[in-house]
């Protein structure tokens, strides 16, 4: 809903920022994979890339990437029709045929281009 309502780009922004608040301690400096930085109260680096460049980052986007595995599996626990324990979320071939053959389920992003085309399409 947050993505939907401020696009992927501010979500994400303001979900760096609530990550950076949450710490235990205050960073001398944040590093983001990306060219675009959050407002935040300590400096701020962005790396095109540094998920391959710096093991800081690799390590973060590994962490997130296991964290985002893990509520797929979930998803899929209560959705099964839609295989998220498989693409992931990902647009996938796949994916895009369960969308068409179920339609999107509550946990779609109603902004992602084949979710929207099919609630156009839809006649209800």
């Amino acid at each position: 809903e947050e993505i939907d309502r401020l696009n992927i780009l501010q979500a994400t922004l303001l979900a760096m920022q609530r990550a950076v608040a949450r710490l235990s301690m205050s960073p001398d400096e944040v590093w983001v994979d990306g060219n675009r930085a959050p407002l935040l109260a300590a400096p701020v680096r962005t790396v095109v890339g540094g998920d391959r460049l710096h093991p800081p980052i690799s390590a973060a986007s590994i962490l997130a990437k296991t964290a985002r595995d893990a509520e797929m599996l979930r998803l899929h626990a209560r959705f099964p029709c839609y295989g998220f324990d498989r693409h992931k979320g990902y647009p996938t071939r796949e994916h895009l045929a369960s969308l068409r053959r179920h339609g999107a389920c509550e946990v779609h992003r109603r902004s992602f281009g084949p979710v929207k085309r099919l609630a156009l399409a839809d006649p209800a």
